[in-house]
């Protein structure tokens, strides 16, 4: 299970990611919050855990950036704060659980296994939009009694298009999270698989499309 944890204080981040670290989770770990959104916007975690008191941007501005991008992956938030009035701020901005400073490392062990078990129990087998379905196991895309399996990289934009539908995800955004952070590859590779996925939305007559906006980026959507 892959983590992004969002600490400013050194001493607490190394503390936490040796124990998470110890018992097998893997963590990048950041120390403010203009880290924290770019780190969570370009790779995939399983979950996330975000002070909420940290330099550039809060915990929760963070946490709200990421809900309006449509990205739903479980966050766990830490403060200092006990006041309860924090707590149903960070509830309401959408996050899965809440852990106030100090606080015991089993418990927070105990937090991040409870989130991610979450994860997993609403995160569906399949997608579906329109007539057309793709299944997160076998790679099957679905529509009309027909199916193709999808290559790992056209798999990758086409669930990354269907769990954010409706929403614009520029050629940079699409090219960082299905190649990495890190990657050497030309952007416009990001055009020849969206090319490659529309002829097979196109042969499996769907009724949803990729639509591009210039200087914008890529979203799916029904046909009118």
């Amino acid at each position: 299970m892959k983590l992004l944890y969002a600490e400013d204080e050194i001493s607490m981040s190394e503390a936490v990611v040796d124990i998470l670290t110890y018992h097998n989770y893997s963590v990048d770990a950041v120390y403010n919050g203009a880290d924290a959104l770019d780190y969570a916007k370009a790779e995939h975690y399983d979950g996330i855990i975000l002070d909420i008191m940290m330099p550039k941007r809060s915990g929760l501005e963070v946490l709200s950036e990421l809900r309006k991008s449509g990205i739903n992956t479980p966050v766990l938030l830490l403060t200092a704060k006990a006041d309860i009035d924090d707590r149903i701020s960070g509830l309401d901005a959408g996050a899965d659980d809440y852990l106030p400073k100090p606080f015991a490392m089993g418990e927070l062990l105990a937090r991040v296994r409870a989130m991610l078990r979450r994860r997993e129990e609403f995160t569906p087998d399949i997608l579906r939009y329109g007539n057309i379905s793709l299944n997160m196991q076998s790679y099957e895309l679905s529509g009309n009694s027909k199916s193709i399996t999808l290559p790992k990289v056209e798999y990758k934009i086409m669930e990354l298009l269907m769990l954010n539908r409706g929403i614009y995800l520029s050629t940079e955004d699409i090219l960082v999270k299905v190649w990495g952070y890190d990657t050497d590859a030309d952007i416009g590779i990001v055009w020849v698989y969206i090319s490659y996925l529309r002829k097979k939305l196109s042969s499996l007559s769907a009724d949803i499309e990729i639509r591009a906006k210039r200087n914008i980026g890529y979203t799916l959507e029904v046909t009118s």
